[in-house]
């Protein structure tokens, strides 16, 4: 079992969590970049994953030995950040596709589930950044030089 610890602000921060903060970051700049559609998912939910690890770092401790079952970090996302169960949830279900993308099929996700990815990977991103009391990181489709991924959920104006 985990148990919450309250950090006294960012400089408290182990330094792993800052590492990983950075990691996730590099990993969605690759996913955004990247041309290849498995890819592209299995970069964003290896970003996500990341962030996860790095509110871990901050949070959770780790309980005797002897007495831990094995979780993965969705689990112990949810156990220690309850208020992100929900993000917790969400990324655990993609993380059969992500291993099929992974894997080279060119099937397992859509063009429109890599993009919904990124952005949904760098909206919680900002979300750990700022529950960890950091300033969250530009969103990757704000300022004057980001790539933006449009929704396709918009329809797009004809010229």
């Amino acid at each position: 079992m985990t148990e919450m610890t309250e950090m006294a602000g960012p400089y408290a921060l182990p330094a792993t969590t800052h590492s990983y903060l950075a990691r996730s970051a590099e990993s969605l700049t690759e996913a955004l970049t990247a041309t290849d559609v498995p890819t592209r998912y299995a970069l964003a939910h290896v970003s996500a994953l990341r962030t996860a690890a790095a509110l871990l770092a901050a949070r959770a401790r780790p309980a005797p030995a002897r007495r831990r079952p094995q979780k993965n970090a969705w689990v112990l996302l949810a156990e220690v950040a309850p208020e992100l169960g929900e993000w917790a949830t969400f990324f655990a279900a993609g993380a059969a596709k992500r291993a099929a993308a992974e894997a080279g099929s060119t099937r397992a996700v859509s063009e429109r589930e890599a993009d919904d990815l990124v952005r949904d990977a760098d909206r919680f991103l900002g979300v750990v950044e700022a529950s960890l009391g950091l300033v969250p990181h530009v969103p990757l489709d704000a300022g004057p030089h980001a790539r933006v991924i449009p929704s396709r959920r918009e329809v797009p104006r004809s010229a």
